[in-house]
């Protein structure tokens, strides 16, 4: 048990999160028509039960040490759609914790939402936002910008061919995406590559993929990418680039775009200045 290990190696105590509005890891398997916030009376049921349980396992105490309850406050993408954040809809759920001033709510999937959004769950309680497929799609973005500034510089046989690569060890071995997308092979194809849920990101460690974009970036920095070619493809990297503010060598864009999507939730949690506070 956690809080036994905890009082043997003489800690604090561990933190909790609680909830039961735990959504499909990944993002919706269907396309989604419309998506309702978690009803204040249900939350509130919840922390009920869980505070009862607390105490009926005689951990009582432990309560003031659960930090977050997972709520659906109305966000969410499938493979083509993403549900922005409607501050009006959540009205009566946000009075839920003004009687547990320890707690705040966290918020799964909450991947795509705008910078506004953002601030908008922040300062609405949502204080832990959870975010996985959009990393990694901002990976895939600048992996697959490159394989395509590859194809201006490299001639066959020497590129890595990496897009080419990536479909043929997906079609291989499909279990990550088949079930997930439908419809003709032409939809299937663009969903494989390009889907919000990103089902390509459990391709990433396959050996051959691996090897492949190892030689992609090792392609790129043997040679140089031209400015105007980043300037093409990642644009905001450029402006970085010429600013004098990132390294131009192809795994510094990758890891300045995946930044890109990070940047937004390290926005949202700054504290507000006076004037713009609520």
């Amino acid at each position: 048990m956690a809080e036994d290990t905890a009082r043997q190696v003489g800690s604090d105590g561990p933190v909790y999160v609680i909830g039961t509005e735990v959504p499909v890891p990944g993002g919706a398997h269907e396309t989604l028509e419309q998506l309702t916030p978690t009803p204040a009376e249900r939350a509130r049921a919840t922390l009920a039960a869980h505070r009862s349980a607390f105490a009926d396992a005689g951990l009582g105490e432990v309560w003031p040490r659960v930090m977050a309850l997972v709520v659906q406050p109305g966000v969410e993408f499938d493979h083509l759609n993403v549900f922005d954040y409607v501050h009006g809809a959540t009205a009566e759920l946000r009075h839920v914790l003004d009687t547990e001033p320890h707690l705040v709510f966290e918020a799964h999937s909450t991947d795509y939402q705008r910078p506004a959004q953002l601030r908008e769950l922040v300062d609405d309680h949502w204080a832990v936002l959870k975010v996985g497929p959009g990393l990694t799609f901002a990976m895939r973005e600048a992996l697959f910008a490159l394989a395509r500034i590859e194809t201006e510089l490299i001639a066959r046989p020497a590129r890595s061919n990496l897009i080419e690569v990536v479909e043929r060890r997906m079609l291989a071995e499909p279990k990550y995406w088949q079930s997930y997308y439908e419809g003709s092979p032409a939809a299937q194809r663009t969903a494989r590559r390009y889907s919000y849920s990103d089902r390509l990101r459990y391709y990433w460690a396959d050996e051959e993929v691996d090897a492949a974009r190892q030689m992609l970036l090792a392609n790129l920095d043997r040679v140089g990418i031209p400015l105007p070619l980043i300037s093409q493809f990642l644009p905001l990297q450029y402006e970085r680039i010429r600013a004098g503010g990132l390294d131009d060598s192809a795994q510094a864009l990758v890891i300045d775009r995946v930044r890109d999507a990070l940047r937004p939730y390290a926005d949202a949690c700054r504290a507000p200045s006076p004037e713009g506070a609520r």
